[in-house]
């Protein structure tokens, strides 16, 4: 099995099918990634085909001393982020306790979602660093690169970002999650 950088080589010496398996390797990933970070399925699709294309037409410009899966996820955020769409936000319907049965039913659900809380707890960039680190399981050195940040700011991130969503599901006994702890680190 060829490593990324052996496939980036392969397609750039003008073998079509290279790129065919970068793209297989990669478009599952960075979709659920993607999907995190946008308001519609067909916003992130969008958003993995000029990621793809982006990928495909500057090829040239990959440098090997860096992972490939660091530079796509690079290129995927860009491209997300061209795009316009309103930012996720809660709805003041689910900060109030009614006391319905359906809806405790919903609150419950959520609060098992640690990504749903993760997505409404903390910053965009925050969100990003703990996906790429907790489920693309990418190092630090890596998450840094894609998002464009120092190592230390990426590891200050990760470690404010873990205590807060740890802080948040430790105080939701009524299923509520009080207002002040929405705020943005």
């Amino acid at each position: 099995m060829l490593s990324d950088e052996q496939l980036v080589e392969a397609s750039l010496q003008g073998t079509p099918s290279a790129f065919d398996e970068l793209v297989l390797r990669y478009r599952e990933r960075l979709l659920r990634f993607l999907l995190t970070r946008s308001s519609c399925r067909a916003d992130a699709e969008d958003a993995i085909q000029d990621t793809f294309i982006n990928a495909y037409r500057y090829l040239a410009s990959f440098d090997d001393r860096w992972r490939f899966s660091t530079w796509i996820y690079r290129i995927a955020l860009r491209n997300l982020s061209r795009q316009q769409r309103p930012p996720w936000q809660v709805s003041d319907e689910e900060l109030v306790d009614d006391a319905d049965p359906l809806q405790d039913c919903i609150a419950q659900s959520e609060r098992e979602n640690i990504w749903l809380q993760a997505k409404r707890l903390l910053s965009d960039e925050a969100y990003s660093a703990m996906w790429l680190r907790y489920v693309e399981d990418l190092p630090v050195k890596e998450i840094a690169r894609v998002l464009d940040k120092s190592q230390p700011w990426t590891k200050v991130t990760l470690l404010r970002s873990r205590r807060k969503l740890a802080a948040a599901l430790a105080v939701q006994p009524s299923g509520v999650i009080r207002r002040e702890s929405y705020g943005r680190i």
